[in-house]
């Protein structure tokens, strides 16, 4: 069967993409079909056919599933905020567990499974951050909402069901003060115009703090937009303005000013207290992040007198709520501001062993290991493209017991799973949290633990009498000489390199153990600081 861009085709939904789309086949090929659902009969057109893949546009719904609902949003079909409005919440979830086992299995190649997901209780208004783009339309005038999917054409919304009263309404009062004032919306194309962004972060208790962002360092009719959002937010604390000049999709720019109240907010996170800037970064969903913290905490498996390294601190969430059971944590963040943020977070909720670094994940591990840090848990929580091999590699030279992985992308989390897989790290435990209900994101905690890849253990048991023994090398064996190694230096050495020092000093290893598997075979070299501690190894077990 030829298949052909508007063409229509009749197919069943038996599975979901990551995103949330229905996936049928047609003639072997995966066929992409937004706002299907698992278990349907759809009729649906071609609106683009790839070699492998092809994408479509639902037309009807032959035969519905029980999942499916109403959405209760007017805005759902043009805006991109939301994707799974279109089915129920249980339905939601099971997609979400569902998009974790299948990254595992096709991604990780890993036999594991989220054991639950957590759902959220409340689905609706959870979000702490509200972050409105602001674009002006000739014939409407001013737009204040969100992008519609794959595009910068902003969506005007009066409301969302994701976002709090408060950031609601500071969005309506910029619109109707740009229109009132004639005051223009930045132009991504031209750069010019001057509003770009409405920014607002809401608190468990209902306050907010306002960032207006701008093209420039100032704004006509300042005084009249202050008034408008005091009186219409009476709960706001503070006004903030944010500059931003630069031909850039990044949203904040490097300098703000406060127009009136305080640059600042504070916010309970698991019985701490936060004090968050503009830029600050704090989990969006205050109720569901609890629940991640503390599934983290209990993968961290604490008793009281444990070193735990967090080399995504942040601004310290998960470092101050280890730091309640571990005897000290270390937290790592690249961004400066928010290691200071960390530091007074640490200071405000009375904790002495909580410590904060300014460098990324490999730095952080290198400056731990001079100091002669081993810790006992290692705890991530990395951006979306997950974990560098670099950091990856740095972990497992920490060695620690357990690595609690939270993350935001099960794609990359299931390539990450592989890597640590073969530095020794196997997968004991993993569970999703719905921290974003009706959109496809989904976030997971994973704890490993170091140990055999293969748990499956043979006993012999043979008596050495009447044995000879002169065969037998005199000295230790590779498994003796990994841990001098790591007891003595922090440093993990492979077979093949302890091979190959071994080899340089004149001790016959069995044939072939120190070659490559083809001739023509790039074989890794034994770095300068390894071959010195395997050569002291094999001194102190007096081999050479």
């Amino acid at each position: 069967m030829e298949l052909k861009k508007n063409d229509t085709h009749t197919l069943t939904i038996t599975g979901y993409a990551s995103n949330g789309d229905g996936v049928g086949h047609l003639d072997g090929m995966a066929v992409f079909v937004k706002g299907a659902l698992e278990g349907e009969t759809v009729t649906a057109a071609l609106t683009k056919v790839g070699r492998s893949a092809c994408w479509a546009r639902l037309v009807r719904v032959e035969t519905s599933s029980p999942a499916r609902i109403e959405p209760d949003c007017p805005y759902y079909k043009r805006c991109g905020g939301c994707q799974t409005r279109h089915m129920t919440y249980e339905e939601e979830l099971r997609f979400k567990r569902q998009r974790v086992d299948d990254a595992f299995r096709r991604i990780g190649g890993l036999e594991v499974s989220a054991s639950a997901i957590h759902g959220a209780k409340n689905p609706e208004r959870y979000r702490n951050k509200a972050v409105f783009p602001v674009s002006q339309d000739k014939k409407n005038g001013v737009q204040v909402g969100f992008y519609r999917e794959r595009s910068h054409d902003v969506v005007d919304v009066g409301s969302c069901l994701l976002q709090s009263a408060q950031a609601d309404k500071a969005g309506r009062i910029v619109r109707k003060w740009m229109n009132q004032h004639k005051i223009p919306a930045y132009d991504e194309r031209s750069g010019d115009g001057l509003i770009r962004h409405v920014f607002v972060r809401t608190n468990r208790r209902g306050e907010s703090l306002i960032c207006v962002v701008a093209n420039g360092k100032s704004l006509p009719f300042e005084k009249e937009l202050v008034q408008a959002l005091r009186v219409g937010c009476p709960k706001a604390v503070g006004i903030v303005l944010n500059t931003n000049t630069r031909q850039t999709n990044v949203i904040l720019g490097p300098q703000y000013r406060t127009l009136w109240g305080q640059d600042f907010l504070e916010d309970r996170l698991c019985g701490l207290t936060f004090r968050l800037s503009i830029p600050s970064f704090f989990q969006v969903n205050r109720d569901q992040a609890e629940v991640l913290y503390n599934l983290a905490l209990d993968c961290a498996a604490l008793t009281g007198s444990e070193t735990v390294v967090d080399l995504y601190c942040g601004t310290g969430t998960i470092s101050l709520v280890m730091a309640r059971k571990a005897g000290q944590v270390i937290g790592a963040e690249i961004v400066p501001a928010a290691i200071q943020n960390a530091k007074e977070n640490a200071a405000r909720n009375g904790f002495g062993n909580a410590e904060f670094l300014c460098a990324d994940a490999g730095e952080a591990a290198q400056e731990l290991a001079r100091r002669g840090v081993r810790p006992d848990v290692v705890c991530v929580d990395p951006p979306r493209k997950g974990l560098d091999l670099a950091v990856i590699d740095a972990i497992a030279e920490m060695s620690p017991q357990r690595v609690v992985y939270v993350s935001c992308d099960p794609a990359t989390l299931a390539r990450d799973l592989k890597a640590l897989g073969e530095r020794g790290y196997c997968v004991q435990r993993v569970e999703a949290v719905d921290m974003f209900p009706r959109t496809s994101h989904v976030e997971t905690v994973v704890q490993l633990s170091k140990g055999e890849i293969n748990s499956r253990k043979v006993r012999v048991e043979f008596s050495l009498e009447d044995m000879d023994m002169s065969g037998f090398q005199k000295g230790a064996t590779y498994g003796q000489i990994k841990d001098y190694v790591k007891e003595h230096t922090g440093l993990l050495v492979s077979s093949l390199y302890i091979a190959q020092i071994k080899q340089k000093y004149g001790i016959i290893e069995r044939e072939n153990y120190n070659k490559p598997k083809s001739e023509n075979a790039k074989q890794p070299q034994c770095p300068p600081e390894k071959e010195k501690a395997i050569t002291d190894a094999l001194k102190f077990f007096g081999m050479i």
